[in-house]
């Protein structure tokens, strides 16, 4: 299965690691992303402070992030550090691994669905790796941006397919932000005049959208909907302000009303 593998990690590395043996003057573990490779954790390097029992901290099979400290490349060490990793650091590595072993899984599948050599399916990882940081990067792309962001990619229809299907499985965060507009026209037809401006204000593009329904008259709710609540204030505020435009003199009322935001997942 492809993953991204490197050979080597670099000192200031997050790496994820599983503790082989403990002993008194630290930890072995084996780095997960570097095939297995053998690293030394050093007990001053555990946790501040004097250390009663290691394996408190550090148990054997244990799985942990790790920061690398010191690399001595010509004789293949590698050495480690627990204290110096923050929660934040630990965290967003996690996330990092997650996402590389969804990517992994994608690829798989793209290999499956395609027939797929195990050369070729390693000449398209390359391919991605020149445009992308990593495999996953592409799948997110994807599914935020669509097909044409990878474009740019010499891969064959098949083989965008299938990555256009895979991307599908990614959750798209998205924040909702709504309010009500009140509003009426004092001219004959307003109804009609009013359903136009509405529908001209609506929006579905880009996984950004404009929603706007019926309440009771003279009121209509309006929800923008984005993968961040920067981008959903932006649409929400065009519309708005689109809408207002569009009936310039004609209103005999126009008025809105924030409501609250909700986030979710889509």
């Amino acid at each position: 299965m492809v993953t991204d593998i490197k050979q080597l990690p670099e000192a200031g590395d997050l790496v994820i690691a599983t503790v082989k043996e403990v002993t008194g003057h630290g930890a072995y573990v084996a780095l997960d992303e570097y095939q297995d490779l053998t690293a030394f954790l050093h007990v001053s390097e555990i946790a501040t402070g004097w250390i009663r029992n290691i394996e408190r901290y550090v148990r054997p099979k244990q799985k942990t992030v790790l920061k690398v400290i010191r690399v001595d490349k010509s004789r293949v060490e590698v050495d480690l550090s627990l204290k110096q990793v923050s929660r934040e650091e630990r965290k967003s590595k996690l996330i990092e691994v997650k996402k590389s072993e969804k990517a992994s899984a994608f690829m798989h599948m793209i290999k499956t669905k395609t027939n797929m050599s195990d050369e070729k399916i390693i000449e398209l990882q390359d391919l991605v790796l020149q445009k992308f940081d990593y495999l996953y990067d592409m799948f997110e792309a994807v599914a935020f941006k669509g097909i044409d962001s990878i474009k740019s990619l010499d891969i064959s229809e098949e083989v965008r397919s299938a990555i256009a299907d895979e991307s599908k499985k990614i959750q798209i965060p998205s924040v909702e932000i709504r309010g009500v507009i009140e509003l009426n026209i004092n001219e004959p037809h307003g109804v009609e005049m009013i359903k136009n401006v509405l529908s001209s204000a609506e929006l579905d593009k880009n996984n950004t959208s404009i929603e706007i329904s019926y309440i009771a008259a003279p009121r209509y709710r309006i929800i923008a909907k984005a993968e961040n609540y920067k981008i959903a204030e932006k649409v929400l505020n065009n519309a708005v302000e689109k809408i207002s435009n569009s009936v310039g003199k004609k209103v005999g009322l126009f008025n809105f009303i924030r409501e609250d935001s909700k986030k979710n997942k889509r």
